[in-house]
């Protein structure tokens, strides 16, 4: 697959006009390295701190949209990103793992296509200099790459997210806290995986949390789905919140 090109070389562009000024939700398309992405931005007022919020494998849909409208009557601009491309919204697994493998294959793109990303949540007035990165499931694996990645934001965090770090990588040029969020009973991501994150954050002196839920399943904040636990969904929002009023 092709690799996309340095950050200032890609073509980062919303077509629709900057939502800012409006205080509300919607979708904007724009493009990175010339292929069509479309995203979902809401503030509810100027200069907001930011959460950049990374979809699951299902790409981004209402789940993503949802989680953007809790943040933003919390005091916050959100930028649900899309990581796959405009109308793809893969729903049978082998496709849902195609369009991950794909990303996981070219680490360099997903870093590219998560700082285009912020660029376009600039672009629509965004205060990305206050900014955190939170991911679900696959969302959560993209966040912990982009912390290894050194991009300067105030803070991290995974919901039942991938935890294996690729061979050759580390967390040397993390620049911020760290909180993972995950379920006892994740199948997926065993506790093994968990402690092994718990071990390459300390090595590397990053301030960190990590929260385990017990009898949480992976994906267990999905609401409607049969692995969704009440508990464990209100906790780590509770938690996440705090962590956004920590951090920002």
């Amino acid at each position: 697959m092709k690799t996309i090109g340095p950050l200032l070389a890609a073509l980062l562009l919303a077509t629709s006009a900057p939502l800012m000024a409006q205080h509300h939700g919607g979708m904007l398309t724009y493009q990175v390295d010339g292929q069509d992405y479309e995203g979902y931005y809401i503030s509810p007022s100027d200069g907001a701190p930011l959460v950049l919020l990374i979809h699951d494998w299902d790409g981004l849909t209402d789940y993503e949209v949802k989680r953007a409208q809790m943040l933003s009557a919390q005091g916050y601009a959100v930028f649900a990103m899309d990581l796959f491309g405009k109308g793809v919204r893969p729903t049978e697994v082998k496709d849902k793992r195609q369009h991950t493998g794909e990303l996981y294959k070219d680490r360099a793109k997903m870093r590219a296509l998560m700082n285009g990303a912020m660029e376009v949540a600039r672009s629509q007035g965004a205060n990305v200099t206050q900014a955190v990165a939170a991911g679900y499931c696959f969302g959560g694996a993209a966040v912990l790459e982009w912390a290894r990645s050194g991009v300067d934001l105030k803070g991290f965090a995974t919901f039942h997210g991938g935890l294996k770090t690729p061979e050759g990588q580390n967390y040397s040029a993390t620049r911020s806290k760290v909180l993972v969020m995950h379920g006892s009973a994740d199948t997926a991501i065993p506790l093994s995986q968990f402690a092994a994150l718990g071990e390459q954050l300390e090595a590397s002196s990053v301030p960190h949390e990590m929260i385990t839920y017990s009898g949480a399943p992976h994906a267990f904040t999905v609401f409607g789905s049969p692995r969704y636990r009440e508990g464990a969904d209100k906790q780590s929002w509770k938690r996440f919140s705090e962590f956004l009023a920590e951090q920002l």
